[in-house]
């Protein structure tokens, strides 16, 4: 045991008897959690270290202390620029408001995405809302599928890099992994095959961009959201051509 996490130790033991009986009711959940199976893994990656994997490991097992929610994209964001300057990375988030990268890690600008459907494949990604799509000209007319394109590629040039953190199982075994994207990938959509659904009740006219990957098979599709949502979805997005960075698994025992 260091000195500093002696101290640490020490000023909690001092403070422990002022706490009231709610809030050591909490403390021991989070205790319990602690004390519970875990297993945090690295995988091949130049992004997290072994402590920025323990500490956000940890900040994953206290919120379910809690909650039966998975993670969400502000807590995603929040946690990781923490672990990251704890562990002695330069991290930095974005503005409030900001439209495009959501963390400045070292001079890498980082996009950061979270998947948790009930219908999470392993195998395959699905970001939801991967941009707005706002105004513009988009009505019935397939050639307008080109702009649209052509806006998701402008909005992918303020980052470097994509991740998504996956949910992939749910209590009392929860299971998550960090998934980066690889930016040349979703470039390709560039030579993808547009088709938009001209039989669809909605206005503007949803529409699809088709991703093939080098060696033939389809890689992705890009869905323009139409209707009043106006969003750009990227579905079927198969795992194989990303990278697994580090994967949590843990229990969280029922109070």
């Amino acid at each position: 045991m260091t000195y500093s996490k002696q101290r640490m130790v020490e000023a909690l033991i001092e403070r422990i008897p002022t706490l009231t009986t709610g809030q050591l009711y909490w403390l021991e959940r989070v205790v319990v959690v602690f004390d519970s199976p875990h297993d945090f893994k690295i995988h091949r990656t130049d992004f997290l270290g072994e402590e920025a994997l323990e500490g956000f490991g940890d900040a994953l097992r206290i919120h379910h202390s809690f909650s039966g929610d998975p993670f969400s994209k502000d807590k995603f964001e929040y946690v990781l620029e923490r672990v990251l300057q704890m562990t002695g990375q330069e991290a930095r988030l974005a503005p409030k408001g900001h439209r495009g990268y959501d963390i400045l890690v070292g001079s890498s600008r980082v996009s950061l995405k979270t998947q948790a459907d009930k219908g999470i494949r392993a195998d395959r990604i699905w970001i939801s809302k991967f941009m707005e799509l706002g105004k513009g000209a988009w009505t019935d007319d397939p050639g307008q599928l080109v702009g649209l394109r052509e806006r998701f590629l402008r909005h992918m040039d303020d980052y470097d890099r994509i991740f998504t953190l996956r949910a992939l199982e749910r209590a009392p075994d929860w299971a998550y992994e960090l998934v980066e994207i690889p930016k040349e990938l979703l470039e390709k959509a560039l030579d993808g095959e547009l088709e938009m659904k001209l039989d669809s009740s909605q206005l503007p006219k949803p529409g699809y961009c088709h991703v093939r990957s080098d060696d033939g098979e389809d890689a992705y599709q890009l869905y323009f959201n139409g209707g009043g949502e106006r969003k750009l979805q990227v579905k079927n997005l198969l795992k194989a051509h990303c990278s697994v960075h580090a994967t949590w698994r843990f229990t969280v025992p029922p109070e």
